[in-house]
């Protein structure tokens, strides 16, 4: 078992390793982007990656806090379905209404990677493996597909 510190330090290692692989890569759009920490634009909508003790998965997550628009934009997605799921190459698991890890009502879609640690540093390149693809799908995905999403957060 890690301490707090030695837990912090490897997920920053790996976090960091992730960032400078996928550094070089601009977004579809031709900006910079932090991978890492991607950003959407649009308030309640995340790109999110989890690396664990036993799993990895990266996801879109709905957190408004409206279950009502929560929703809205979660049907906005499934509309987007076809396309998403042609820039990612495979399906998703998609979840209306599910709780995150502090009780938070949001709504995702993800996709797991089952049977690896972020604590293995031998499991690392399939992480990063898993990882880049996907962002760079959901980042094409993104830059044609956010603005009815604008237009419904009014951002």
């Amino acid at each position: 078992m890690y301490s707090k510190e030695e837990t912090s330090r490897i997920r920053e290692a790996f976090w960091t390793a992730f960032g400078q692989y996928i550094a070089p890569h601009m977004s579809a759009e031709g900006n910079r982007v932090n991978w890492t920490n991607y950003k959407t634009g649009v308030k309640h909508i995340y790109f999110r990656m989890q690396a664990g003790h036993r799993n990895a998965a990266i996801a879109i997550e709905v957190a408004h806090p409206d279950a009502g628009v929560q929703e809205l934009f979660f049907e906005q997605f499934r509309e987007f379905k076809s396309a998403l799921e042609s820039h990612l190459g495979e399906t998703w698991t998609w979840e209306l209404h599910t709780r995150d890890d502090y009780g938070k009502t949001i709504s995702r879609i993800y996709k797991e990677l089952p049977g690896v640690s972020v604590f293995r540093q031998e499991d690392w390149p399939a992480l990063i493996s898993f990882f880049k693809p996907r962002i760079l799908a959901l980042d094409a995905f993104w830059s044609e597909r956010k603005y009815p999403f604008e237009d419904l957060s009014g951002s």
